[in-house]
């Protein structure tokens, strides 16, 4: 199986911390988020791992190296300039292969065990995301979801960061900047979007207060 994390981002919420280092290279517990990422994805059997890099990505790429250490093969997609979520997945097929892939955002935490995630989708399932009861800070959340099936925008969920795609998906596409938000929500339209929701943990590090406080309940 393979798995791509989304690195590249500059994480400007962050600053001055992401001024230095890269979002995922922030700690949490002594560990910096992507490897709690990456040991979680080996873990449930993921060989190779694709990041796709850009703000500070030879700090990435000279920690991790070739990913032996934590038993994956990891290689690098990078970008000379930001691609976004959808564009960044496009310039990565290459290296994806034909087969669906799990795609994991670079600033997440969560418990959830990649296991439940499915190795395979049906062919007129492209994508099948992880979603997760709209936490208290949040007005409104991304989807709604009944019986494996994402049915609108808004309502009680949010997405996770996590899903499964098949590269079909991004079939003809060129690279571009675009948000692969955008296909979700036509997914949604077409009816095409299953996805499962995690009961657990699950942290968006996207501010400072977010990183800090996340940061001390994991002392």
């Amino acid at each position: 199986m393979k798995a791509m994390i989304l690195a590249a981002g500059k994480g400007t919420r962050l600053a001055p911390l992401t001024d230095t280092t890269p979002k995922p290279l922030l700690k949490l517990a002594g560990k910096p988020l992507i490897i709690w990422q990456i040991e979680a994805l080996a873990a449930a059997g993921v060989q190779q791992i694709v990041i796709n890099l850009h703000h500070l990505g030879e700090q990435i790429s000279h920690m991790l190296g070739d990913g032996r250490q934590y038993g994956v093969e990891i290689c690098y997609s990078h970008e000379t300039e930001l691609l976004e979520t959808g564009g960044g997945i496009v310039n990565a097929l290459p290296l994806l292969g034909e087969a669906p892939f799990w795609l994991l955002n670079g600033d997440i935490w969560t418990d959830f065990d990649f296991r439940q995630l499915p190795l395979e989708l049906p062919e007129n399932r492209p994508a099948h995301i992880v979603l997760t009861s709209k936490p208290a800070n949040r007005t409104q959340g991304d989807f709604t979801y009944a019986d494996g099936q994402v049915t609108g925008r808004g309502g009680d969920y949010v997405y996770c960061g996590i899903a499964v795609i098949s590269p079909q998906l991004f079939a003809g596409q060129a690279t571009r900047h675009f948000s692969f938000r955008d296909t979700l929500f036509a997914l949604i339209k077409s009816g095409s979007l299953s996805a499962q929701v995690h009961p657990g943990l699950w942290h968006d590090i996207g501010t400072l207060d977010e990183y800090h406080q996340l940061r001390d309940s994991l002392v």
